[in-house]
């Protein structure tokens, strides 16, 4: 449906989750070559949102199509069987979720279904067979199988208590040793492991590459289909350069071209519509390593992008004045660019939850010569506020009526301040030390320092007078709300989004109560913890010893990152960022029952056309209208092979289809048949071969002889 007069933000809601819709300001105003790159951008992303399930969990794809055909044969009258509202329930979240397991505390979903239900509708349904070892009812109501996407416990083996794809059979010793031996220790190193699976087999560890020719490769075409067609109708010979460069990675899989599209992509600051595309977000990696799929497609807004300019101009006066050591300064804070976008469409990591601002290349030998590129989605925050208006979350929550009317006034407009200084100046703020690489150095608490790193920046300089003579902010008490409401986030609001008993897993929740707690209890006289009427509230007392904390803070964390100081990392993370007051924990989850409001939102995308634009208002039609037509990988996935089988040894077809589905192409001694799709004689074609079974990969010649399916299945399984 076209967008309505009244345009409905809220349009479903289940468990812990409210879907909204966002509009798509200026789309109108656009000339229809510039509607047609951004069609051809929006397909490039619906091609790659498999990928994101993949990664996620290697079996996610064959569950989602187990799911949604159960679904499709749903009676009538499914709203009178608690089986039914509970299967119903757990589709919705495992599509919000792009996978089995919470979108950000990480634990696999428990079914609120029988098993002896759900068995019998896997049996009536019209179902594909399983990939290689996967037992659909434990893996679905065993919570011993993987319960956990990632492993956050640094007492245990992370890589191996991960769920996430992006290793199978190998330790997270012999990760970290993988790297040593093939990582990048040169002054611009690559992104090595960036676009890769590590599987361990009887020849040692092997690495299967994302690209053209690798792993996800059905996929990882159809979203160079989609990126050929943009390039013809670009806006300029840059976005065209930085889109070839993109293609070119994803044909080759060599991470350094990743870092040379990302050189091209910074280049390109004239521009109306912009698309960030590849393997961006390493959140998923317990290691930080690797990184997830991900599309975001978007229009400028050119008004609001004025304030991010100004922050652009003043860049090098933010990083002179930052309270870090000079040692950890960049002498030329070169390449900040910055814009306040409207979001067209969103995949993989993305979506259907998605981010508020980004800032880009993640390589810090690129953001300290080169500079960065950082968007604030302004339209995902402005259905944020529109669906939130009326949870009173600030009225039950805020210390006093003085705070409470400070932040009704003015938190709407200073938390899009907070989230430019985050995106724009943090992130791009501060340089490294000769030889140190965070990825490596801090391990699996990287991305919770960086993220850290950029919170703190922007907390030290929302309060500063330098905002207010810029007409950015408009006055210091419009700025305290900020700090108002990072405190009540930190300590408490955000809690309602754990598992009474769970410690927190997610990067950017761990971050935030870091630094709240951390200030709470080393900014002394800043913060008090006031009880009253059975319910506690944290007042902020002190602005400016609270500045002063989050300055002491912000050096800190600078020094962390720019020395790779693990030990420091670890031990700030856990004392302040990990545990939870089980106490404080049940008053919050209580008070946010009371209220009826849900922790977490996730988005139905636009539907674009070569021409026009469409808000649908039907979460679940989504996801199935994404299934039905835009679905890219089989079931199971691992690297392409090309099989040649003796079918007098080879007779079981079962493993037969099940190599195919894994994406392989099967080829027959007795009769020269070659099978590329389950079921399907495609081609003929003549070899030669002994009564044995021969892998071949792409590129490659034959590499391992087996004569039987227990031999086959250890080596790709």
């Amino acid at each position: 449906m076209t967008e309505p007069t009244e345009f409905k933000w809220k349009i479903d809601e289940f468990a812990d989750i409210q879907i909204l819709r966002y509009k798509v300001h200026g789309y109108n105003t656009l000339s229809n070559t510039k509607k047609e790159l951004l069609y051809y951008l929006y397909r490039a992303a619906l091609a790659g949102r498999d990928i994101m399930w993949d990664q996620n969990y290697r079996y996610n794809l064959y569950i989602r199509h187990v799911l949604e055909t159960i679904y499709m044969k749903r009676p009538d009258n499914w709203e009178t069987s608690d089986n039914w509202v509970g299967f119903i329930v757990y589709l919705k979240r495992v599509w919000l979720s792009n996978g089995i397991h919470h979108h950000y505390s990480n634990a696999k979903f428990a079914p609120d279904f029988s098993q002896e239900w759900f068995t019998e509708q896997v049996s009536n349904a019209d179902i594909r067979d399983p990939p290689p070892a996967c037992d659909l009812v434990s893996i679905v109501f065993d919570s011993t199988v993987a319960s956990v996407k990632v492993q956050q416990d640094t007492s245990v083996d992370r890589v191996v208590g991960s769920a996430v794809n992006f290793y199978q059979n190998v330790t997270e010793d012999e990760v970290v040793q993988f790297y040593i031996e093939h990582g990048d220790d040169s002054d611009e190193p690559s992104p090595v492991g960036l676009n890769s699976k590590l599987v361990g087999g009887p020849h040692g560890v092997v690495e299967m590459i994302w690209s053209v020719n690798g792993m996800y490769a059905s996929a990882i075409k159809e979203i160079c289909v989609w990126l050929e067609k943009a390039i013809d109708v670009t806006e300029s010979p840059q976005q065209a350069t930085s889109l070839t460069k993109l293609i070119d990675f994803f044909k080759t899989g060599n991470p350094s071209l990743f870092d040379m599209y990302s050189l091209e992509w910074i280049k390109d600051t004239e521009y109306d519509i912009d698309v960030i595309c590849g393997f961006i977000e390493d959140y998923n990696d317990p290691l930080n390593r690797k990184c997830s799929f991900e599309t975001v497609v978007t229009v400028r807004d050119p008004e609001a992008s004025k304030r991010m300019e100004a922050l652009c101009k003043d860049a090098q006066w933010f990083e002179d004045n930052s309270p870090t050591l000079p040692e950890h300064k960049k002498k030329e804070a070169t390449g900040v660019n910055a814009r306040v976008v409207n979001v067209v469409m969103e995949s993989g990591d993305a979506s259907p939850s998605t981010p508020i601002g980004i800032c880009l290349p993640n390589s810090d030998w690129i953001r300290k010569e080169h500079g960065s590129k950082s968007i604030n989605i302004d339209n995902i925050i402005n259905a944020y506020d529109a669906a939130s208006a009326s949870g009173g979350g600030l009225q039950e929550f805020c210390s006093s009526p003085e705070e409470l009317d400070r932040a009704k006034k003015h938190l709407e407009w200073i938390s899009k301040i907070s989230v430019d200084l985050h995106e724009v100046l943090g992130h791009g703020s501060g340089k490294m030390m000769q030889g140190v690489d965070p990825t490596t150095s801090l391990k699996g608490y990287s991305a919770v320092i960086e993220e850290a790193r950029a919170d703190l920046f922007a907390l030290w300089y929302i309060v500063d007078p330098k905002l207010v003579e810029m007409g950015i902010v408009e006055s210091y008490d419009a700025a305290k709300s900020e700090y108002d409401s990072y405190i009540l986030n930190g300590i408490m609001c955000q809690l309602r989004r754990i598992k009474l008993g769970d410690d927190i897993q997610q990067t950017h929740m761990r971050q935030r109560q870091m630094i709240a707690k951390w200030l709470y209890v080393n900014a002394a006289g800043s913060i008090e913890k006031i009880e009253r009427d059975k319910k506690t509230f944290f007042r902020i007392i002190d602005y400016e010893k609270m500045r002063a904390g989050v300055g002491e803070l912000l050096c800190e964390v600078q020094r962390i990152k720019s020395t790779g100081d693990y030990e420091t990392a670890e031990k700030l993370v856990q004392d302040y960022g990990v545990k939870i007051d089980p106490i404080l924990h049940a008053q919050v989850l209580d008070r946010y029952r009371r209220l009826g409001t849900k922790p977490y939102s996730g988005f139905v995308n636009p539907r674009l056309s070569l021409t026009g634009i469409e808000f649908p208002d039907d979460f679940a039609e989504q996801m199935l209208e994404y299934s039905r037509e835009s679905s890219t990988l089989p079931d199971y996935n691992t690297r392409p092979l090309t099989i040649y089988v003796d079918l007098e040894i080879f007779i079981d077809s079962f493993a037969m289809r099940q190599m195919v589905a894994a994406g392989h192409t099967v080829i027959t001694a007795d009769n020269d048949t070659v099978f590329d799709q389950p079921g399907y004689l495609v081609s003929h074609r003549k070899f030669n071969t002994p009564e044995t079974i021969t892998l071949v990969p792409f590129g490659e010649g034959p590499d391992t002889l087996l004569r039987d399916w227990s031999e086959w299945y250890k080596i790709l399984y």
